[in-house]
């Protein structure tokens, strides 16, 4: 959604109608994104401990089949995504956008908080497989919600000349999510042993998320509401008019959503399987190495938001 400003007049919003907050728009752009940090280290600190943690929730064999038992689980959190971005959709539209934002902070700390304490295959069998794909899939309904909620206040928040630079932030701290992992990761690697890791060393970053998203959780409910009363309680007449009258933008989004997804995707959670486990790379290096690629992609955010403001988007795009 788009904030409109008129000379001598205070911007609102065209189809919530709701002003922009009255503190300075890049103080509640982090109060936002807060959350979105926590949300995407949780969700990715899964798939950086997934090498140590795969013996402990399926049967002794072939350590490929176990990680791609724990990459399958960590797929079907993609799967809940589309759900959670429909499901937090309607609250934010009916509920307000803070309201969905603390509570898919909140579905996080527990799914977070469950796979910290899960029992292993070793000790109640199978149903340890079970309880980590509930947890995942609460991880992926919560981050999908997250996602798109996050993405709304960001633009509804954003002044008209720069929000390309706000809007940046949404990736920005998608990547400090992950990027946080990753630095953890490495830490625990420095001073615990290969064992201890696999024992139960991977549970603290999931531990520490957990806590992390409670703190988000308070931080939010500070946050300033950016849709107003009229709009949530006619909640669909922005949407609809908008993919009826956009189909071919609509499409268009989607398009470039899904190309850059598998490439991201790709780039920032396979990436370091392959240098350890295809590559053979020893998994400290494979962490450095992925600390620092992906330091210098949240760095570019910023950047080439405030490009995007200054040259328009399709220009940079192209």
């Amino acid at each position: 959604m788009l904030i409109a400003a008129t000379a001598g007049s205070v911007p609102t919003d065209p189809l919530n109608g709701a002003a922009p907050p009255p503190k300075p728009a890049l103080k509640a752009i982090l109060v936002a994104c807060s959350g979105n940090v926590v949300e995407w280290f949780d969700f990715f600190a899964y798939a950086f401990t997934a090498i140590y943690f795969a013996p402990a929730f399926f049967p002794a064999g072939d350590p490929t089949s176990q990680l791609l038992n724990t990459a399958g689980i960590f797929a079907a959190g993609f799967f809940m995504r589309p759900v959670g971005g429909w499901l937090f959709g309607r609250i934010a539209d009916r509920k307000g956008r803070r309201t969905s934002m603390v509570i898919s902070v909140l579905l996080m700390c527990f799914g977070s908080l469950m796979i910290a304490v899960l029992p292993t295959y070793a000790q109640i069998g199978v149903w340890a497989s079970g309880l980590l794909l509930l947890a995942r899939l609460l991880q992926g309904l919560s981050v999908g919600g997250e996602y798109g909620t996050s993405a709304t206040y960001l633009s509804e928040v954003a002044t008209p000349k720069r929000r390309g630079f706000y809007g940046s932030f949404h990736y920005a701290t998608i990547i400090a999510g992950q990027l946080l992992a990753v630095l953890v990761i490495a830490v625990l690697q420095m001073v615990l042993t290969v064992e201890e890791l696999k024992q139960w060393g991977w549970r603290i970053p999931f531990a520490i998320g957990s806590v992390g998203a409670v703190v988000a959780m308070v931080v939010r409910r500070s946050m300033h509401e950016s849709s107003s009363e009229s709009a949530r309680a006619n909640p669909l007449a922005g949407t609809l008019r908008g993919m009826l009258q956009h189909p071919r933008e609509l499409l268009l989004v989607m398009g470039f959503t899904a190309g850059g997804s598998l490439l991201f995707y790709t780039y920032t959670s396979y990436m370091q399987k392959y240098m350890v486990n295809t590559a053979h790379m020893d998994p400290k290096a494979a962490s450095s190495v992925m600390t620092g690629a992906l330091f210098i992609l949240m760095c570019a955010q910023p950047l080439f938001g405030m490009l995007s403001d200054r040259i328009g988007r399709r220009a940079q795009m192209i």
